[in-house]
């Protein structure tokens, strides 16, 4: 049996543990450790979880913070890169620039989740677009949540018509569950640059598709929502019940009847996830109303 793949963990926060329990269900990888700033309640998730704790910083004052505070920590980045293959970096944005070239020093390969520009890494990814492009790499970039879920309805549309063209409006929610030092709390707040970061991130991964975003915050912690017009090419064929088909066909596509089931708004989509027994009460699917 070939060597477990190391992966290392730069910022054990909202996106850093998802992608940790994503990593540690895989039989060929192995958590060679996660990163934080200093010492939290995120370092007992990361302990109760048995992923190895290491400073994001080589200081040894802020490495010493941890064990003064109660917890084994191993070092900092620079020794967590040490014994690491790959490294995720799910730090905040606008860190990545800095930590890429602690990553290529390292000599290892780097995933950079969200945050980070296109410009930054040359490669962008979402599994539903352009995986091909992205293997054997040395680095790439995943996209954002919300260009994650555009592209999971946009790309089957555009290879069964091999041409779209789309406007969509991104409603987002102003916060994170946890979060609590963000908003608005009481405002839409829009994002004043046309387009948005999303339509040009969607153009990343596949530059076929034509689209123009708007995106608005609103004060909501309960997921974002797509409002989307695509406009197909002359004698494209396809009829609603065989975009509807075609959806159902896909992996992470949800696709329910609002009248009929009750759920009509995003919180009755989270109780369902919750339901469900979903970690966090996350929908991993992109949800789309039939109505």
């Amino acid at each position: 049996m070939s060597r477990m793949i190391r992966v290392a963990i730069n910022g054990y926060g909202t996106i850093g543990k998802r992608v940790a329990d994503a990593i540690s269900a895989q039989d060929d990888m192995v958590i060679s450790g996660v990163t934080k700033t200093k010492p939290s309640f995120g370092c007992d998730l990361a302990v109760r979880k048995g992923y190895p704790l290491y400073c994001t910083y080589d200081d040894e004052q802020k490495i010493n913070a941890f064990h003064d505070a109660g917890y084994t920590c191993h070092g900092g980045l620079k020794t967590l890169l040490g014994v690491s293959d790959v490294v995720v970096d799910c730090s905040p944005g606008k860190h990545g620039a800095a930590n890429l070239e602690k990553y290529k020093s390292a000599g290892i390969k780097w995933i950079f989740q969200g945050g980070e520009k296109h410009e930054m890494t040359g490669l962008s990814y979402t599994s539903c677009a352009n995986h091909q492009q992205n293997l054997h790499a040395e680095g790439t970039r995943v996209v954002s949540c919300n260009t994650t879920g555009l592209s999971r309805t946009l790309i089957p549309l555009l290879e069964s018509c091999g041409k779209i063209s789309v406007e969509c409006t991104m409603i987002r929610r102003a916060a994170d569950p946890g979060d609590s030092d963000k908003g608005p709390i009481n405002a839409i707040k829009p994002v004043l640059k046309v387009p948005s970061h999303h339509g040009p991130d969607v153009m990343s991964v596949e530059p076929r598709i034509k689209i123009n975003s708007l995106a608005v915050a609103v004060p909501t912690t309960i997921m974002h929502m797509h409002a989307i017009t695509v406009t197909l090419p002359d004698g494209h064929g396809m009829t609603t019940e065989s975009i509807l088909a075609l959806w159902k066909s896909r992996p992470r596509i949800i696709i329910m009847n609002g009248g009929e089931t009750g759920i009509t708004t995003t919180a009755e989509v989270m109780e369902f996830a919750r339901d469900m027994g979903r970690p966090w009460g996350d929908l991993h699917e992109i949800f789309v109303w039939e109505d």
